[in-house]
């Protein structure tokens, strides 16, 4: 399933790589060496800014991707409560000296995968 985010990114994305297009158009027909460089180094940072703004949407989809597979499997009783692992016996959990649970403690540790993919 695409992700609204990845969507909003592509008009960006096609912005920068049309401008690029009539940076490289213009660039072709200057007769000036100096300026067709320049030209070029344009073209080659709006490429460079156009993978940036790619890449951070794939970023954000992955990251909310694994937000989003913890929050199920919460909802699906995959990460248990401290509490009960205690009375199930599966693993111990650090509590602090006054007994208070601390802030990891309140919310169900989940090992949701948080990668790209």
């Amino acid at each position: 399933m695409i992700r609204v985010s990845f969507l909003l990114a592509l008009v960006p994305i096609s912005l920068i790589l049309t401008l690029s297009f009539f940076v490289l158009y213009a660039a072709r027909k200057v007769e000036e060496k100096g300026l067709k460089i320049f030209g070029y180094v344009v073209a080659s940072l709006l490429w460079f800014s156009a993978l940036l703004v790619f890449s951070g949407a794939v970023y954000r989809v992955a990251k909310t991707r694994g937000a989003v597979e913890c929050m199920i499997q919460q909802k699906t009783k995959g990460c248990v409560l401290p509490q009960m692992r205690q009375q199930d016996n599966l693993t111990a959990s650090p509590v602090s000296e006054k007994g208070a649970m601390t802030k990891d403690d309140k919310h169900g540790k989940c090992t949701a995968n948080k990668g790209l993919f």
